[in-house]
């Protein structure tokens, strides 16, 4: 009773700023829609459509061997495509019944990384000057990712073979290519609104914040921002930090670790297409936001 009333509490909220700051609202939605089509369209649709006619290409049978392979390459996917390739993945091969429901709710949390072009072209190029930071960083995140992942293979061995059936395309597949565009189309709306969503909330509530409260301490916006939208964080954490590059490293490893309520309300709508459990997705962003920075620093600086 308490979190549906906190939603809509929010939801009044946000509707009222909106109807003050109309101006801004429509400043935010056309930054939203120009970050989607000119920074993230043009890449993401084409690697979406790849990755989905790949992975139809490839079925995999049930056997211990293959799912082995199933794993890594699912993995290996989402780490090249970064968010929310794995969650489409992972919904296909549920849908198609490759793997099972428990698998693929372990797998969710597993498979999501933020893409290496965005972490050494966005962080380390233009944020950072040098690409060390990002190769640092997606080393140790993939290694970890690795070990959790081989952990929940072991785990999963123990999965009745009643429990998922041997990969079978379903019947309104006509062939892997033209489903493969089918099925990405609906991915890229929904990555779409988000982006242009939360960017519109963003700009409104960083307006907002700022007009009602015009002494409001800077690390409080940065905490705003880097909740709602991952990028703006990163680039505000840059600005005011970039004389502390310690802590700068550490804020970096923290938000590219944990993301955004943009990126985890995208993997929640394309996850419950399947029913897929949220929680051990949410349970693992949280392990992951406390081991990954941690880490980071007793090793790197």
């Amino acid at each position: 009773m308490l979190i549906p009333l906190l939603y809509l509490l929010i939801c009044i909220l946000l509707i009222c700023l909106l109807l003050l700051f109309p101006g801004i609202a429509h400043e935010g939605t056309d930054l939203g829609v120009e970050l989607f089509m000119e920074a993230l369209f043009p890449y993401l649709l084409p690697y979406l459509i790849l990755t989905q006619w790949f992975i139809r290409l490839t079925p995999t049978k049930s056997k211990s061997s293959s799912r082995f392979k199933l794993y890594f390459k699912t993995y290996g996917i989402s780490a090249l495509g970064g968010f929310p390739t794995g969650a489409a993945t992972i919904t296909y091969l549920k849908k198609s019944n490759q793997i099972s429901l428990r698998e693929a709710n372990i797998l969710l949390s597993i498979c999501h990384s933020p893409s290496p072009l965005f972490v050494l072209g966005f962080v380390g190029n233009d944020l950072l000057n040098n690409t060390a930071f990002s190769w640092k960083f997606l080393i140790l995140y993939h290694a970890v990712s690795i070990i959790i992942l081989t952990g929940a293979y072991y785990y999963c061995r123990r999965e009745k073979e009643s429990d998922f059936t041997s990969a079978v395309p379903p019947s309104n597949q006509l062939n892997p290519f033209t489903s493969s565009i089918k099925d990405s189309i609906p991915t890229v709306l929904v990555v779409g609104s988000t982006i242009i969503f939360f960017t519109t909330i963003y700009t409104v509530v960083m307006h907002s914040v700022k007009s009602f409260f015009p002494d409001i301490h800077n690390n409080l916006m940065l905490l705003i921002a880097a909740m709602l939208e991952m990028t703006n964080g990163l680039k505000i954490g840059q600005e005011l930090f970039s004389n502390q590059p310690t802590l700068l490293l550490v804020i970096l490893a923290t938000f590219l670790t944990s993301q955004s309520l943009s990126i985890h309300m995208q993997v929640a709508v394309i996850a419950k297409t399947e029913k897929l459990s949220l929680k051990p997705y949410f349970f693992m962003r949280l392990c992951y936001t406390l081991l990954i920075p941690t880490l980071f620093y007793l090793l790197f600086l």
